[in-house]
């Protein structure tokens, strides 16, 4: 076991040491903090395990975390896809509602010009009123 690959998934294994091995303190479990040969040496003295047994268990121990993580990885990109997918629906529907509203409007202004010219004049006059009270202020 190297001890870059115990440092880094030291976290994730540190609570399944001190499970296995309840009699180290946590004193002894800082002073470790993924040092495998100083954790190994720490343990063997104070159960009489062989090196082979200890390094075997965590050995386990970090295919587990590992394990865990990548289940961890690939729910999350699940739940990233299925995310993507409902905002391309979303967006797939509010287009196709914009488009259908520009062709009603387009309809109705080549069935109504005239109405259609008053009531752009009349927003127009609206805004244009509005406008004029904010800056006055």
């Amino acid at each position: 076991m190297a001890t870059q690959q115990l440092a880094g998934s030291w976290k994730e294994i540190k609570g399944k040491v001190k499970e296995r091995w309840g009699m180290l303190t946590d004193q002894e479990m800082m002073q470790a903090e993924g040092d495998v040969d100083q954790l190994i040496g720490t343990i063997q003295r104070k159960t009489g395990e062989s090196r082979q047994s200890i390094e075997r268990a965590l050995s386990e121990m970090q295919n587990q975390a590992a394990g865990l993580l990548n289940r961890a990885i690939e729910t999350a990109r699940e739940y990233a896809q299925a995310a993507g997918e409902q905002v391309g629906q979303a967006y797939e529907r509010v287009t196709e509602g914009v488009r259908e509203g520009y062709e009603r409007t387009e309809q109705y202004v080549q069935e109504n010009p005239g109405q259609s010219l008053a009531i752009a004049f009349g927003a127009g006059v609206l805004t244009g009123l509005i406008v004029g009270i904010v800056l006055r202020r």
